[in-house]
Order: C-alpha cells, then structure tokens, then sequence
C-alpha cells in the first residue's frame, strides 16, 4: 500500500510538472523566435484590421495608437502589471482600465480594490460606516470605479467571453469575435475590429452632415470628424439683444458679447459704462422710497420692483417672544417683565434675566466640566471651554506617526507628512501625503532597446533592471577569435561574444583527437591578487581573466587488470596503468582461518601451478587472537594464537559464589563445564547451613542449596490460651496451619468472673458516693440563701472531728469510680 500510494504522489506530481511547461511555453512570448514569428504576427494584426480598413479603403492611419498596444501585447515583457512589477503572461486571467487601458492581472487589482476600499473606509466611524459607497481608483490613471465595479471574473477585452481560451493565432487575452463596443464619444456605432487591448479608433462610418451654422448644404464625411465649419459668420443673436455674432461658423453656444455700451442699474439711477454680456448691475446707494405705512422708508440697497410692506407693521412680540403686541409702527414694543428663558450660547442653561433687548448675557453659571479628551475634569465657568494640556499618543490613520494635538477629542486628523518613500521602481519618491500599505506604483515608463537599437519595447519606470532585452533578428558579424575558420551562428547581442561551443579536434600526444569543446578563451579566477588589510575590509569580487587553456588529458577509455587481479576496468587513455581496485586482498593466510586485509597489491607467486587465492609473501602475516567457539559455559578464549585445527582443553579457576552467596569458591572450568545437573549443585554448594529466614521468621535448617527454601518449619515454640494462664509447645509448621489451638478451662472462666463482681462493686460504692456529695453541696447552699445566724451556738456544743476516711475518701473514691467506669 505504501509503494502505491508513493507511486501516485510520483505520478501526480510529474503530471504537475509537465502541464506547468505546457503552460509556461504557451503563455512565454519567446516561442516566436523562429524567422516566420513576424510574419504570424503580422497576419494575425491584419486579420483584426480587416473590417476596419474596408470601411476605409486601405487607410490605416487611425489605427496606430491600437496598432502600438497589440504589439506590446506580442512583445515579450511589454505588457506588465503595475502592482506587482510582474509580466503579464497569455495565460494568467488580467483585468482592463476603461480610462486608460492599462492592463493588470486580477488577482492583483482585486486586492489593490480591497485595500483602496479598507484605507478609505478605516478611519471612518460606527455612525458613518455603510452610509455611502467609496469609489477605489486605478494604479495609473487614478479613474474611480464603485465599489460594486470590483472585478471578479476574467473576460476578454470586449467583455463578451468569460475566461477566453488560449489561441496562439489570435491576439493574447482577445475572444477573436468583433468588438462591438460604442464609440467614445458615442455616435450610434460600434467599434468594427476583432477584440483588441487598448482604446477603440475613430470611427470610419460615412455620414451627410451640414455644419455648425447649419447654412451649407450637407456633405459626406466621417463619423470621427462629422462635424466642420463653412468658415462664414454665424451672425445668431448674443444673450445682449442688440449685437450678431461676428465669429465664423462654430459649434456650441456663441461666446459672450465682447462690446461695451451705457447701461442703467437695477434701480435706474446711475448709469455706467458696461459690456454688453453683463447689462445687469447693482449700485451703492439706499432705495429711500417711503413705505405704505408713510413713516419709515426702505432700507434696502438698490434692488428692483416693489419695496414691500413695513416691518413694523402687524403683531409684533416683546424680545423674549413670549407676550405678542399691536402697536402702531412708530412705537417700540415694550419688554413684557417676565424672565427671558431663552437658551444660551452654551445650549444647556437659560437666560435668568427679565425680558430684554440685545443678546443675552454669557453664561456664567460654574459647572464640572471634563476637557475634550475625556481624562481631565475641571469646575469653571459654563462658556469657558476647557483643554488639558495632555497631548494625544493614538496613532494616525498612516499609522507611522502619533497626533501630537493637546487635548484630542479622539477623532485625529489625517497625518499631513509627506510620504517621502522610494517607491517601487527605485527611481522616484512617493509624492502623496503620508499612508498606509503600499505606495502607489510609479507611472513612468522607460525605453528598454537591444543592442543594436533596432528593437525597442517601453516598460514600467523600474522594469527596466528586470526586463530583459528585446530579441533582435540581426545575425552577429563579429569574426572568430579562436582557431576555428568560423564561428557558430547566433543573433545580435550584448557584451562579449558566446563561447565557441564547437569540438577542438586537436591531435594529443597519445595520437587521439582532443573531444572537448573549444578552450581557447576560457574564463579562469584569479584568486590571490588583493590581500585583505583587516577583518573589517569587504571581500572583493572574483576577477575572472580570458585566456587558452592546454587540451585537457586523453579520455579514450582503455581496458586494464587491477594488481590484485579483481576485476578489469576501462581507464582513460592518459592513466591506463596497473592500479589498485581499493578492494581487501582475500587471500586465504597460512593459519587458515583469517584473509589478508591489505589494500589490493601486487602478489609474486612462487611456483607456475600455485593457487591463485592463496597468500603470497607481500600478503600480511595473521596476528590475531583465537576466535574459535569454546565450550557452553566456559568464558574463557584460547590461550594460543590464531592457529589451525582445535583448541585445548581449558585449565583455568573460576571463582564462583555458592548457592547462599556467603561464600566464594574456586572450581576448575573443565570440571564445572562438563559436569551434569546434580554433579553443579554439589560443585556450587559451600556445605554450611542455609541462611535464609522462612515465612514464620526462623532459619532454615537445610544445608547451602539453589532455589527457595522448604515451608515445613520443624522449631518448637509456646502456645497460649487467651487469658495467658495456660501454655503448651507445639511445632511452628502446625501453628502456621491452622491444625493446633488453646482454650481456656472453667477456672480460667472462674477468675474471669470474680474479677468482674469486685469491679462492679466499687462502681456501685463510687455512684452513692458521688450522691452523697451532691446532696451535701444542695444542703450547702440553701444554707447560705437563709443567712447565717450569729452567736446562737451554744456554749454546750461541742464540734465532732471528723475521721480520716470521712475527710479524704472523696480523694480516694472518685478515681476508682473512673478507673470502674473505663473498665466497663
């Protein structure tokens, strides 16, 4: 299972392999390099023109902007995403700007779209997030394209075929279908060329159109250039009402008048000098006309039509809006006497005042304030802002630098640096203000041309260290320099000339021609030529001089024995000679057991009809120890050395613990090796008694012997009842049985019995006395509760003295009653 399952990763990934170079022939522009690649082009560009130049009658004029992006679409390298500096191959799915037709692969604009839309959106918050729809731009022209417009599937430059197959007749990246595609400026037709990159031409449909002034009579002409000019005036009427145009026939509208005439103001009374297409014009001076009410005159500079009715006029309210009035215009309109209410700059207290004129006073009322970052809080006045002098640590939108600002609210602004980065193309710097991720690509391009100039491709600014070379189809004219009459064919290059590539065919001295390649300029490093002053100093590039290197020795392989006569060999001609194979001899030694371990060598025999294996007198002589088998059990080697036929008997001591391991014996080899079962056992045992101690705890009685000990122990020991009065000797194995046992006999019982009556005895006696006590101590105290009687003892009375028991047999009978208690 494991050589089939290895066999198929095998497989797997050769197949892997082979349609990765498919693809990379198939996608590699360098597949033309063959004479007819030009002409294949060239037939293909045609192909795309046809329709286009029928309309036209051969005229292919307009075509070359077009004609420029299809062959940089041919042109190896010319086509090059500028998002990954990487060329765009014929096989890698790509997206099209529309606005400048730039072509990059879609993988790479799908994330340059993600991260466009990530920059912009990031810095935005919860609230504004989702509420409107960010564009994201193209790398080069920067033309903005919805979120929604995010490419997601690769199609060909017409947009009609989803991931359009490779042809190698038809333009990369193209369906071969007609483009289809509306004009720009639309016209109402359609682009007549094969899918094509870059911008569609101009149009080449005939159209009868008159022109501008619409006077001439209409004529045919192009689509792209329709519109003309009859050259006559146009003589329309301008915007002023008194002048004609004097321009020839244009098209749009006719610019303003260029004349100047007296023109009035709005209210008609100053009169000044104006142009024509600006008649209307305001002065500086007040209307003053009287106002229907008769007391008051409008106020309004310059204007037209009526004046209006007077403001004063109608029901006007106090200045806090509160009370409303009808007066006449003349009288002013009195203050209501209620507070003013209204809120105040702050937007969070009201006015206190009573109803007045003018604005209100600031706000004055203390409050706790916290500063605009949120850490510090201060009481101060309500219209006094309060800023903290803690500066923010939050890092802008770039990323790279913090804001700086006292007391940020938390919403910084964006970083205002210049970015100042090396882009790219290791030329130019990033002139945008300060971001993240990468900077924009550079929109350069630089001229990239092959050594004779004749081939030139325009790539990307930075491209160019990349790129390679375009290929030129001029053959190189430059003469041999080696000793060859002609040099191999190749085409226009750079630097040196390749290396001759073809054989020598010089004649060695061992009369073979010389088979390698020609080495009359050979490339040898110089190595030696710069001593380093010091561990600080940077090695030095290799210097590498052109010089003629002699032909190198004769390879002709020649066939030649070894000195040992293993094997034949081909050796080159210029080191046939006899030689060693690095093989061991083999030869079979004089003690006919070992070979000779020297290195292949030359053997002299001594005789015409010896033995081709056996050892001659170069072979090395056998020094090594007998190795021969010895006998089962005997540890010892041979005392001779390596010799033929077998060893000797062993004589040798061995020194060997007996079966307790008290003792050490020393017993012959040859005794102990050919002796049976019991004759060991005997040999090995020391004759003294065993020391090891049964189960039971005694010695066991058996002479020095191998294996466990016996169990019947045979020692005498004591065996009491169970009150410990009666006792009897029996036999330790017995005991440990189970079979003998002693019980105790009726005066054992007797004793038993007795000794239980005295104890329950003295309990009994403890517990009245116990009694008595307690009583004695009641009587005690309600004693005391009655009161002491003074000096009524009578003189008669004579105190009993106690005896001893009755004073100290609580002392003596409360430990008995303990030690009764715990008994029982």
């Amino acid at each position: 299972l494991s050589s089939l399952k290895k066999f198929d990763e095998i497989k797997k990934a050769n197949q892997a392999a082979a349609k990765k170079l498919v693809e990379e022939q198939l996608s590699s522009s360098s597949e033309d390099d063959d004479e007819d690649a030009e002409v294949k082009q060239g037939k293909i560009l045609d192909k795309t023109f046809t329709i286009y130049t029928s309309q036209t009658d051969g005229d292919a004029s307009e075509l070359e902007r077009t004609r420029q992006y299809m062959n940089e679409a041919f042109q190896s390298g010319a086509m090059t995403c500028l998002i990954c500096i990487a060329s765009v191959k014929r096989n890698q799915a790509v997206w099209s700007c529309c606005g400048c037709f730039c072509i990059f692969h879609l993988v790479c604009i799908q994330k340059w779209a993600k991260d466009s839309l990530f920059l912009v959106s990031s810095p935005l918050t919860d609230d504004d997030f989702g509420k409107k729809d960010y564009p994201w731009p193209c790398p080069k022209c920067r033309f903005e394209y919805k979120r929604s417009e995010t490419p997601s599937k690769y199609y060909c430059y017409c947009g009609k075929v989803e991931n359009p197959t490779v042809d190698p007749w038809l333009v990369p990246h193209s369906c071969g279908q007609i483009c289809e595609r509306e004009f720009k400026p639309s016209c109402g037709h359609k682009c007549l060329l094969l899918c094509h990159p870059g911008p569609c031409p101009p149009c080449p449909k005939m159209v009868t159109i008159t022109c501008h002034c619409k006077k001439a009579k209409p004529v045919p002409r192009r689509c792209s250039a329709k519109e003309w000019s009859c050259r006559l005036p146009c003589g329309r009427t301008l915007l002023c009402g008194q002048h004609a145009c004097e321009n020839s026939c244009h098209a749009g509208d006719c610019q303003p008048c260029p004349r100047v005439s007296k023109q009035r103001c709005i209210c008609g009374r100053q009169t000044a000098e104006r142009l024509c297409a600006s008649p209307q014009w305001q002065c500086d001076q007040v209307c003053g006309k009287c106002l229907p009410c008769g007391n008051h005159t409008c106020e309004q500079v310059c204007h037209a039509g009526p004046c209006g009715d007077c403001p004063r006029s109608g029901k006007r309210s106090c200045p806090c809006g509160k009370t409303k009035f009808t007066l006449p215009c003349t009288e002013d309109v009195p203050t209501c006497g209620d507070s003013c209410d209204k809120v105040l700059e702050c937007g969070i207290h009201k006015c206190s005042q009573r109803c007045h004129r003018g604005p209100c006073e600031i706000c004055r009322q203390e409050v706790e304030k916290q500063c605009r970052c949120g850490k510090h809080t201060k009481r101060m006045p309500c219209h006094k802002p309060y800023l903290c002098e803690t500066k923010c640590t939050k890092i802008r939108d770039c990323q790279k630098h913090q804001c700086r600002r006292k007391c940020c609210s938390g919403n910084c602004p964006p970083c205002d640096q210049v970015c100042g980065r090396t882009l790219g193309c290791r030329n130019h710097k990033c002139p945008s203000g300060c971001h993240r991720g990468s900077c924009n690509p550079c929109p350069e391009t630089v001229d990239v041309k092959c050594s004779c100039g004749k081939t030139v491709i325009k790539v990307p600014c930075g491209r160019e260290r990349t790129i390679k070379p375009p290929k030129c189809k001029q053959l190189c004219s430059r003469p041999p320099t080696c000793h060859h009459s002609t040099q191999e064919k190749h085409y226009c290059h750079f630097g040196r000339c390749p290396p001759c590539r073809q054989p020598c065919q010089k004649i060695l001295t061992c009369g073979h021609l010389c088979p390698v390649s020609c080495h009359d300029e050979a490339l040898v490093k110089q190595t030696g030529l710069h001593q380093s002053a010091g561990p600080w100093e940077q090695p030095s590039e290799p210097a590498f001089i052109q010089t003629a290197l002699p032909c190198p020795p004769c390879q002709v392989p020649i066939p030649v024995e070894c000195l040992g006569q293993h094997e034949v060999s081909p050796l080159p001609c210029h080191a046939a000679n006899p030689y060693s194979c690095k093989r061991f001899c083999g030869r079979l030694l004089d003690c006919q057991n070992h070979t000779c371990m020297k290195e292949c060598h030359h053997v002299t025999k001594l005789n015409s009809s010896a033995d081709g294996k056996k050892a001659g007198p170069e072979c090395s002589q056998c020094e090594e120890e007998c190795t021969k088998p010895r006998p089962a059990g005997c540890p010892h080697r041979c005392v001779l050395p390596c010799h033929p036929g077998d060893c000797p008997s062993c004589l040798q001591m061995l020194k060997i613990k007996c079966h307790c391991k008290l003792s050490v014996l020393y017993i012959e080899c040859l005794k102990l090796t050919c002796a049976d079962l019991k004759e060991k056992e005997l040999l090995i045992s020391c004759r003294n008694q065993c020391p090891k101690e049964l189960p039971c705890g005694h010695r066991c009685k058996e002479i020095c012997h191998s294996g466990s000990c016996p169990l019947n122990c045979s020692q005498k020991v004591k065996l009491r009842c169970l009150c410990k009065r009666l006792k009897k000797e029996v036999q330790c194995s017995k005991i440990q049985e189970g079979q003998v046992s002693l019980e105790c006999d009726a005066l054992c019982k007797e004793m038993k019995r007795k000794a239980y009556e005295i104890k329950e005895a003295e309990a009994k006696a403890a517990l009245e006395e116990e009694k008595r006590r307690q009583q004695a101590e009641l009587e005690a105290f309600e004693n005391r509760l009655k009161g002491r009687r003074k000096n009524k003892r009578r003189k008669d009375e004579v105190e009993v003295e106690q005896s001893s028991w009755q004073k100290y047999k609580n002392l003596i009978m409360l430990p008995v009653l303990g030690v009764a208690v715990v008994m029982v």
